[in-house]
């Protein structure tokens, strides 16, 4: 809902890449101060830091930022319940991946079945209306991406300090891609944006974005599938109450439909359990 806010009071890029600069430079600097954690010092962090800073913030976010100005954050939300099957999906491949088994071949037929369903009211409008839309599944995609290479990646920096240089470099380059689509001169401050990326620079990025980076490290893919369980259930119903957005009823079977598709995938024992290897030597 913040995100909406926020896309509806200042221009979309500028908004994300303030969020993630804010976020990130404080990480960074509370990782630096009071975690003791050392700068990176090795090529393949900053390798590594760039890669998931541009596919979480850049591409994800930044995806999800600019569909949020055609669609309501309700089925935006929607939407990102697929971000479980696809890290499921990936997580398949590889020297760790665990084939899928039969249940979870079924919950991923159900997930798209169920994207589908949350999608169809839209696609009969025109190929015009049908973009945000993909561009949502597309920043989902991205994520989950991203979510698996941070997993398997050979680090040891700490947590506190990869998340938030990973959030400061990939603002960063928002702040570039906001400068190109000409939003600086646009950004005229106002109480209900700034608002807005205050909560998310602290809430959802410094807690909850943090949160989520170190369960990638330390838990397994199916635990870590299942925030995308309650985004969708909150940001209806708090999009609903205060931005007065409507669902229809075949969205809200689709969502149904894809949160069974989630919860086969995830008890079927396909995905990968925890490896000791993928520890951090410290924890925010």
């Amino acid at each position: 809902m913040f995100s909406k806010i926020g896309v509806s009071h200042l221009p979309a890029t500028m908004f994300s890449a303030c969020r993630f600069v804010l976020a990130g430079t404080g990480l960074t600097l509370l990782a630096r101060l009071w975690r003791r954690n050392a700068w990176p010092s090795h090529a393949r962090d900053w390798r590594d830091i760039l890669i998931t800073g541009f596919f979480m913030v850049v591409l994800s976010n930044g995806l999800s930022i600019w569909s949020l100005q055609f669609i309501s954050s309700g089925e935006s939300a929607l939407l990102a319940s697929t971000i479980a099957l696809w890290i499921a999906l990936f997580g398949s491949f590889g020297r760790r991946g665990h084939p899928l088994n039969l249940m979870a071949w079924c919950g991923l037929s159900l997930g798209v079945i169920g994207t589908a369903l949350t999608l169809s009211p839209r696609l009969g409008l025109g190929p015009g209306i049908a973009v945000p839309y993909m561009v949502t599944l597309a920043s989902c995609l991205a994520w989950s991406i991203a979510t698996l290479y941070y997993r398997h990646a050979d680090t040891q920096l700490g947590p506190l300090m990869f998340i938030g240089l990973q959030m400061f470099t990939g603002g960063l380059m928002q702040l570039a891609i906001a400068g190109l689509l000409g939003e600086w001169p646009q950004w005229h401050p106002n109480v209900p944006g700034l608002l807005a990326l205050a909560y998310l620079a602290v809430f959802s990025s410094g807690l909850a974005y943090t949160s989520y980076g170190w369960l990638t490290r330390n838990t397994t893919p199916a635990i870590l599938g299942t925030f995308s369980y309650v985004n969708p259930a909150i940001a209806t119903l708090v999009g609903g109450v205060f931005l007065h957005e409507k669902l229809l009823p075949i969205q809200f079977a689709g969502m149904l439909v894809v949160l069974t598709g989630v919860a086969l995938v995830n008890t079927s024992g396909t995905t990968p359990r925890h490896d000791k290897g993928l520890e951090e030597p410290a924890s925010p």
